[in-house]
């Protein structure tokens, strides 16, 4: 298909009636999902796949190959910084078809944690929005995959303690990062739902939760503090730690709100004698 006819396409809602022609087309807009052309990429490749996953109008069979060559998609090196936040979103999408209508094994599932989890542990690209070439959003769209995966009360509970790891992990590479990182793109909002995703399972007991919480605590030196490292950490983490405060605030989920609340409280204290930063 012509560019033309891509945008004519997106234009009509990604209506494709034939299915065989939706499982081909559906293949080969994977190779838009690095394009610098933001409408390609964008609005056109990542906007029909959801759609397309969303409605359930893609077979298993096309769904394990989006698996596949975006998991390989994610694993590659990718300096211009596109093709991996598209692969990492795309994968989250097809985390939660599965969820939906399960098609992979526990074994693929887990593959799928391991490889989103190492990706989002290990981005150190932080660049957001580009008026040419778009969103990159590396962090965000890494933290989505974890979301839809989350969700999934199939996981075992190595899996989640791994999307957890994964979160902390992230938390505070951005600020060890040189520069250090400010949270500019909502990233903190979105490592939160992965949490959040997590509290809806009754997996992790009290201690668990305390512990976690625990592990991101700052509590700088007076001789450190100022360091733009400590600022950018304790700006990020405040933005990861408002996000769950406010979500569970208004949260209907009482277990939820009760697993959490305290440690959330708590963890917004974030400096050492105990006071509101």
């Amino acid at each position: 298909m012509s560019r033309a006819q891509l945008v004519a396409l997106s234009a009509a809602g990604y209506e494709v009636a034939d299915n065989a022609r939706r499982q081909a087309l559906a293949l080969g807009l994977v190779d838009c999902l690095g394009d610098p052309d933001p409408v390609l990429r964008d609005e056109i490749a990542f906007g029909a796949l959801e759609s397309w996953m969303r409605s359930q109008k893609l077979e298993p069979a096309t769904l394990r190959s989006l698996r596949t060559t975006q998991l390989a998609s994610l694993k590659q090196a990718d300096a211009a910084g596109l093709a991996q936040p598209f692969a990492a979103i795309v994968l989250g999408e097809v985390a939660n078809a599965d969820r939906m209508q399960p098609f992979m094994s526990a074994a693929e599932r887990t593959e799928l944690v391991q490889a989103g989890a190492a990706y989002l542990s290990n981005v150190r690209d932080y660049r957001g929005y580009d008026l040419k070439e778009g969103w990159r959003h590396a962090v965000a769209h890494a933290a989505d995959m974890m979301m839809e995966l989350a969700l999934n009360p199939a996981l075992s509970k190595k899996d989640q303690r791994l999307i957890l790891s994964a979160v902390a992990t992230q938390l505070s590479a951005a600020g060890a990062h040189t520069p250090a990182q400010f949270f500019l793109y909502s990233e903190g909002e979105r490592l939160a739902a992965p949490v959040l995703g997590l509290a809806s399972h009754a997996d992790f007991s009290a201690a668990e939760w305390d512990e976690w919480f625990s592990s991101l605590a700052i509590t700088p030196s007076e001789h450190d503090a100022m360091l733009p490292q400590s600022m950018a950490h304790r700006h990020n983490l405040r933005s990861f730690l408002m996000t769950l405060y406010i979500s569970l605030s208004e949260s209907k989920d009482g277990a939820q709100r009760e697993r959490l609340l305290p440690y959330v409280r708590r963890e917004l204290k974030l400096d050492q004698s105990g006071g509101a930063v």
